[in-house]
Order: structure tokens, then C-alpha cells, then sequence
């Protein structure tokens, strides 16, 4: 099994989901301007942040192989980032509750050394149930939504939200790992089976 490449995000979510894997990396998390670029799409937006992400480390580590990923919640063409307060949180619980989401995450799979790069991403629908008042003052109670884009983690207390996912449920997750593994395993990053 070959498999030893650095992670270029700081996220517990995505630590997680790589390590159920058996894989062993080194998280590097990559400081990069996220702001959006005017007239960027979504897909555009999470590809171009990936594969800057990816880059910044791979500058630093030519000959390892780095991934890096980057999620955003869009609704009603609305980019909804991680709420910064319980009246943040309370709008998107309210907006969400009873509509259907889309979650994009882009990866990107990268080694300079070898002159080899994968970015791609992936879209989920979600649809979230009709959320009564006393449900989203509970759940934004909790410490879940303020470090979750679109204010709610479909791993955690909000799955009680959710009523249908069409679409990657690791990708809500915060890394669709079915096509990061293919592209790992086709781009030799790693070898698993």
C-alpha cells in the first residue's frame, strides 16, 4: 500500500473521512485568499481554491503529493458560509428548512515533481425538512453550526435535518472521497488495493 501524501486543510471533517480510509498523510493546511472573483460560478469558485490550495503547499514539497478541497453551501444562488452568530445561523436554518441545497466541493490532486494534477468537482442536492422554530433554536444552541458552512453538519446533530441527499453524502460531508480516491489512485498518489 502506498500512501503518504499531505493534506492541505485543516478540517477535522476531512481528516476524518481520509483516515477511516487507512490512508496516512500530513495535514499542512493552506492560508489562501477565499474571497470570490466577480462573475465566478460556484464550480469555478471551489476548483480555482483548490487547485491554490494545492499549489501554495506543493511550492513548498515538489515531490509530494498534496490534496487539497474546498466546499461552499449554495442556495437560491446564494453562497452561505460558516454563520458567524446565532442570528446568522437562525437566517440560513431558516432559509434552508424545507427547501433543497446544493453543496460543491473541488479537489485538487497535485505533485510538481511528477508534473501531475487532477482538480475536479463534485455537487450534492440536499434537501433539508421544514425546520419549526423551536428546532432551529435547539441546534443553534449548540456549539454545531458556527463552524459549518451553511450552518448545519449532516455528520452531527443536524442529520436531523436532512431529509434527502442525492448526490455524494461525503461531499456534504466536506470531501466526496469516492472521486477523490479514484483520482488518487489513477494519478499514483496512492496504491490501495
Amino acid at each position: 500500500m502506498i500512501n503518504n501524501f499531505i493534506l492541505a486543510s485543516a478540517s477535522p471533517r476531512r481528516k476524518d473521512l481520509l483516515s477511516r480510509m487507512g490512508l496516512t498523510f500530513e495535514i499542512i493546511p493552506a492560508d489562501v485568499d477565499e474571497d470570490y472573483l466577480p462573475g465566478e460560478s460556484p464550480s469555478e469558485h471551489v476548483t480555482r481554491l483548490s487547485e491554490k490550495k494545492a499549489q501554495k503547499i506543493a511550492n513548498d514539497h515538489p515531490a509530494r503529493w498534496v490534496l487539497a478541497s474546498d466546499t461552499v453551501v449554495v442556495f437560491d444562488g446564494d453562497i452561505l458560509g460558516k454563520p458567524a452568530d446565532k442570528v446568522e445561523a437562525m437566517s440560513m436554518i431558516r432559509r434552508l428548512s424545507g427547501n433543497v441545497h446544493e453543496v460543491y466541493t473541488g479537489y485538487c490532486v497535485k505533485n510538481l515533481s511528477a508534473a501531475k494534477s487532477m482538480t475536479d468537482y463534485v455537487i450534492s442536492k440536499v434537501k433539508i425538512k421544514r425546520i419549526t422554530e423551536a428546532e432551529a433554536e435547539f441546534y443553534t444552541d449548540t456549539d454545531e453550526p458556527y463552524d459549518k458552512a451553511g450552518g448545519y453538519a449532516v455528520q452531527g446533530i443536524g442529520a436531523f435535518m436532512v431529509e434527502e441527499i442525492h448526490g455524494s453524502y461525503t461531499n456534504v460531508v466536506g470531501l466526496p472521497l469516492c472521486q477523490v480516491i479514484e483520482a488518487m489512485e489513477s494519478l499514483g498518489a496512492i496504491k490501495l488495493f
